[in-house]
């Protein structure tokens, strides 16, 4: 079995620390996640070298956050009153989408986020040239889709530099 290793294995520890954090105050908020976040980031750079730290970008990564959380109420709101309503609007569409290639450590920080969000979902990715196939729900949101995608991969790479070299599609 591979083992994860650098970013990958750094995030699950953010995430697990951020889940117990929560654990320990008995209940998972806004405050308890964002509390538990900055805590996790700061055990994690402490005590490592300058010369070896690979830097999670605390601010970037709250840039992230805030951008799926939005993502996700504005989509659970429109998926709602899709269901909601008597007659069916829905207008499915499976697009391509050219997101920079980050290499394999944001790939599945990138379809999750993504995927998380009601009304769309990454079905496949072409890993060698950075396309993302997302099915939506609604064809009309195609580009705001895109423009979000692209967005989430550029916040994502700024907040969790990587040794990989970024290179275009």
């Amino acid at each position: 079995m591979k083992r994860l290793s650098g970013v990958p294995r750094r995030a699950m520890t953010m995430v697990g620390l951020t889940l117990a954090w929560c654990v320990l105050w008995g209940s998972v908020s806004v405050a308890n996640t964002i509390s538990g976040l900055a805590l996790s980031v700061l055990l994690l750079n402490a005590g490592r070298s300058a010369a070896n730290r690979r830097v999670i970008r605390f601010w970037p990564l709250m840039r992230f956050a805030r951008l799926v959380l939005v993502d996700l109420v504005r989509s659970t709101v429109a998926v709602a009153v899709e269901i909601i309503t008597p007659t069916d609007h829905t207008d499915e569409a499976i697009i391509a989408v050219d997101l920079p290639h980050t290499g394999s450590e944001h790939t599945l920080l990138i379809s999750g986020s993504i995927t998380l969000s009601p009304g769309t979902a990454v079905v496949d990715i072409d890993a060698s040239t950075g396309r993302y196939y997302i099915h939506l729900l609604h064809r009309s949101k195609r580009e705001v889709t895109v423009a979000h995608a692209r967005k989430l991969a550029e916040v994502a790479c700024e907040a969790l530099p990587t040794s990989s070299p970024a290179s275009a599609p």
